[in-house]
């Protein structure tokens, strides 16, 4: 039976790592990741130019940037997100800018704080490809309506070595949070 539940939940990943949703939705979330004294990541940047493109495509009016900082940051990774867009010409009115939240459910949880208030429900989720089942999960769990567009570029998409990773990591996360409702961001060290 365990090795179902592991299987099948790894088959989900993969799964949901395949899909690209595009429905009309009211806002955009790019879910944070490293930035370095405000640029972003190669990470981010790949989860930027996607949001960028499905803003551009009219999937949404408005991108909602996410994630904190770490101690010592002069950025949270939504700012260093924001600002990346706005350089590339998304009106800054268009992005709601939420640096709140050094873990995907934290981050999430403030992010549906600032939709709802916007009076927004719906979101386009966008993140990598391995981490869209999670996120999407906890998403809902705190009170949003979520379609997933992960990128399919940048570094862990690169090679297949890397994507098993990910697939392995993401399967142990989410069998993680569905059991303790927990985020499995920070298990032992290793940045789940």
């Amino acid at each position: 039976m365990a090795l179902l539940v592991v299987g099948g939940t790894a088959f989900r990943v993969w799964y949901v790592a395949r899909a690209d949703e595009r429905p009309q939705a009211d806002a955009i979330v790019v879910l944070g990741a490293a930035q370095y004294n405000g640029t972003p990541s190669k990470i981010l940047e790949a989860r930027l130019r996607h949001a960028y493109d499905l803003y551009e495509a009219g999937v949404a009016g408005h991108i909602v940037t996410s994630g904190g900082s770490q101690a010592g940051d002069a950025f949270t990774e939504a700012q260093a997100s924001t600002n990346w867009l706005v350089s590339r010409g998304v009106p800054a009115e268009a992005i709601v800018t939420v640096g709140i939240g050094n873990d995907t459910l934290r981050t999430l949880s403030a992010v549906s704080d600032s939709v709802g208030a916007q009076g927004w429900n719906s979101i386009v989720l966008v993140s990598d490809p391995w981490h869209s089942l999670r996120a999407a999960t906890m998403a809902e769990d705190v009170g949003m309506e979520v379609a997933t567009s992960p990128t399919h570029s940048g570094p862990v998409v690169q090679t297949r070595e890397i994507q098993a990773r990910y697939i392995f990591r993401e399967t142990g996360a989410l069998l993680y949070y569905r059991l303790s409702k927990n985020p499995a961001d920070y298990i032992g060290g290793a940045g789940l």
